[in-house]
């Protein structure tokens, strides 16, 4: 038996694999193949206690599947086909074409793309390979679509980026919970029981999202804004907060700075306003209003629904305002956090693997910073790359005269995550070279010139970050098949045959002490994170400065992580989607997850257990109605870049003005906008506009 965690999203909740039921164990709602580790419950892990949703009941399906890669592929020149190839073989190839890369372009000629589902180890051990052994500054990864808004929201406002800076558990002994842009229920099932737990205490759930989703069905209080004007939406609550005499003045004055120009800013944000620009009634916006300031503690969530918008830096900004004024922030049972969504969406994003970043949370362009990590690593410090282009401008400038001419991919299928994604597909396939490191033949894998075959969660250990900075450990639970490889193990290869200063440790024990001693300082600090404290405390909250230093369950009760210890109100204004709907495209398309699928679907989609009908186009019966759709007839939905066709889903719980389509298939990124937020470079893929037909 192996206590580990699932392999999905960033919850991680903890489970237990066996190679078979153990005797006298309950049964379990799965039951495994011969020779496949089985789910079981891990009631003691705190996160989940035991809870699971169908996916992590059902994650063990990839273990032995016959759809696993397990030998290196080559595009063979003459045929254009894929074949088996040696791991010297491919690996020789790689190195020496980026070899002759790097000597005739330069080494920004090279580009690495990671993941959010990478372990710590394997993210940092990609930013340092990229940097040292290519000597590369252009990397950066998919988390920069997932999270990045928010992450750059909460270091302007508060010093530093921690998805939750409190436990998960802390939802059920606060007063009111806003959900911003989150379908907690079918994204992270497990964290739902808090809200319903919340409200056996009396406490009030409230969902803001343009869909009635499960979550909006355990909520007391739904509000659903046009898409893309969440901002308008936290522009007006501020507004009646401050009419009505409800900021703390008290905790603002001691402990923030900035508030006076918030203030002015949304005073032209009366309530008539608001409905006119968001949709939501003037009724709605004051029982918000209400509920928030009779509430002795609030907390205030924001997830991809309100992130992932040409202005989502400022749309989370301005719920952090709304938080601030109401005094929540560092104080027990209440505040502002983010819902991360990728399994290490939180660890992926603190060590490296940023175009921006160092491990630590470091900048890349500290000097201090540079000189600390350059130290760890054993290389000068003028030999470390700049700053690099974020991952929707590094993908654009694939193949171009003035970009990347080769790309490695690890941990991501781009070809369907990515916005405009017909365009992106293009962009690989201009590339001299692009490699892929993956389990199964994505859709990013099949047209990669050398696909590399490497090891699954079940088979490896690393850590990872969840939602609330818990760093957990997941343990090998399996032998991978013969032929596959660990991430580490490719990268120690390539950069041995690269010539690289350094060696690569192929240890993930050893490899998380180097990134300890890497983070040590920074505001994502691990240094006195070890594996064996993981195993004895089921995970530990950074920062964590020192062995004998307890962690940091819930962050800034003392003093922000600012130089002067204050949070920082920001003003922010509204200007709406980059793409409105105009008499061409008339309605809002905005995209999102359904339960039973994951991201791109390349793991959730091949597990039999788990349902697969596809996709599909959601829409309002009036909207139908007069487009002559009927429910489940081919529907064709086009944007300016792009259409699908899907099966209808005619339901009353969507705007009859918006449109939704699951993005786990081909086609929904096909049609989204590639607009990106100045600041976080976070592509809308959550509004765009679109005209739909029966076809």
């Amino acid at each position: 038996m192996t206590e580990t965690h699932c392999p999905y999203c960033s919850l991680q909740c903890g489970m237990r694999l066996v190679s078979r039921r153990a005797p006298g164990g309950p049964p379990q709602p799965t039951q495994s193949a011969p020779g496949v580790p089985q789910v079981q419950a891990w009631e003691e892990f705190p996160v989940n206690q035991g809870a699971l949703c169908r996916k992590g009941w059902n994650a063990a399906g990839l273990v032995g599947h016959r759809e696993r890669l397990t030998t290196p592929l080559l595009r063979d020149r003459a045929t254009g086909e894929l074949r088996p190839a040696s791991w010297d073989e491919a690996l020789d190839l790689v190195a020496d074409r980026l070899t002759a890369l790097r000597a005739e372009r330069g080494p920004d000629s090279v580009a690495v793309f990671g993941g959010g589902g990478l372990t710590n180890e394997k993210a940092y051990q990609l930013g340092k390979f990229a940097r040292v052994a290519l000597g590369t500054s252009q990397i950066d990864y998919n988390g920069r679509w997932c999270m990045s808004s928010a992450a750059t929201a909460g270091t302007r406002a508060f010093g530093v980026d921690r998805g939750l800076p409190f436990p998960l558990a802390d939802l059920e002994q606060t007063d009111v919970v806003v959900l911003v842009g989150s379908n907690l229920a079918e994204t992270m099932p497990p964290a739902a029981r808090h809200l319903d737990a919340l409200r056996e205490r009396g406490g009030t759930v409230v969902v803001v999202d343009p869909r009635r989703t499960p979550t909006a069905d355990r909520a007391d209080l739904l509000l659903q804004p046009v898409p893309g004007t969440d901002l308008a939406l936290a522009l007006g609550v501020l507004h009646l907060l401050v009419a009505g005499g409800h900021v703390d003045e008290e905790f603002v004055a001691a402990r923030t700075t900035g508030f006076d120009g918030v203030r002015r800013s949304v005073a032209g944000w009366w309530p008539e306003r608001v409905e006119r620009v968001t949709g939501v009634a003037v009724d709605e916006l004051r029982e918000l209003v209400r509920v928030l300031a009779g509430a002795p503690r609030a907390m205030v969530l924001t997830a991809r629904g309100a992130e992932q918008h040409s202005q989502g830096t400022d749309t989370v900004l301005a719920w952090i305002n709304v938080a601030l004024a109401l005094g929540q922030c560092g104080r027990a049972y209440g505040g502002y956090g983010c819902l991360t969504g990728q399994g290490n969406g939180q660890g992926g994003r603190e060590h490296g693997q940023k175009a921006d970043q160092l491990p630590g949370y470091r900048m890349i362009d500290d000097p201090v910073a540079r000189e600390h990590v350059a130290g760890v690593w054993g290389v000068p410090t003028e030999s470390l790359p700049g700053k690099g282009r974020s991952a929707y401008e590094l993908l654009e400038a694939l193949g171009t005269d003035t970009g990347p001419r080769a790309l490695l991919v690890f941990g991501s299928n781009v070809v369907v995550s990515a916005p405009n994604a017909t365009h992106v597909r293009r962009r690989l396939e201009s590339l001299d070279l692009l490699v892929v490191a993956d389990i199964v033949l994505s859709e990013t894998a099949a047209l990669a010139d050398v696909v590399l075959p490497v090891t699954q969660w079940a088979e490896e250990t690393g850590t990872m970050t969840n939602l609330e900075g818990r760093v957990i450990l997941r343990q090998r639970a399996s032998s991978p098949p013969a032929g596959v490889r660990s991430d580490l193990d490719v990268l120690h290869g390539l950069a041995e045959r690269l010539g690289s200063p350094v060696p690569f440790d192929t240890d993930p024990e050893q490899v998380f002490s180097e990134l300890g001693r890497a983070s040590a300082g920074g505001r994502a600090d691990y240094a006195g994170i070890t594996y064996e404290r993981i195993r004895a405390e089921r995970g530990v909250f950074w920062p964590c400065p020192a062995p004998d230093h307890p962690g940091t369950p819930r962050m800034f009760l003392d003093c922000f992580a600012t130089p002067d210890g204050r949070a920082r109100f920001h003003t922010v204004e509204h200007r709406g989607a980059a793409e409105q709907a105009c008499a061409d495209y008339p309605v809002h398309l905005t995209t999102g997850r359904v339960l039973g699928q994951y991201q791109s679907g390349a793991q959730t989609r091949r597990v039999r257990a788990l349902p697969d009908d596809g996709a599909f186009v959601e829409l309002h019966p009036s909207l139908a109605g007069r487009l002559g759709v009927t429910d489940g007839a081919p529907t064709r939905i086009t944007t300016r870049r792009g259409s699908m066709t899907a099966p209808a889903r005619v339901v009353t719980t969507i705007r009859p003005d918006t449109v939704f389509v699951p993005f786990h298939w081909v086609g929904a990124n096909r049609l989204t906008n590639d607009a990106l937020d100045p600041s976080s470079r976070m592509p809308e893929f959550k509004v765009c506009a679109a005209a739909v037909e029966a076809s």
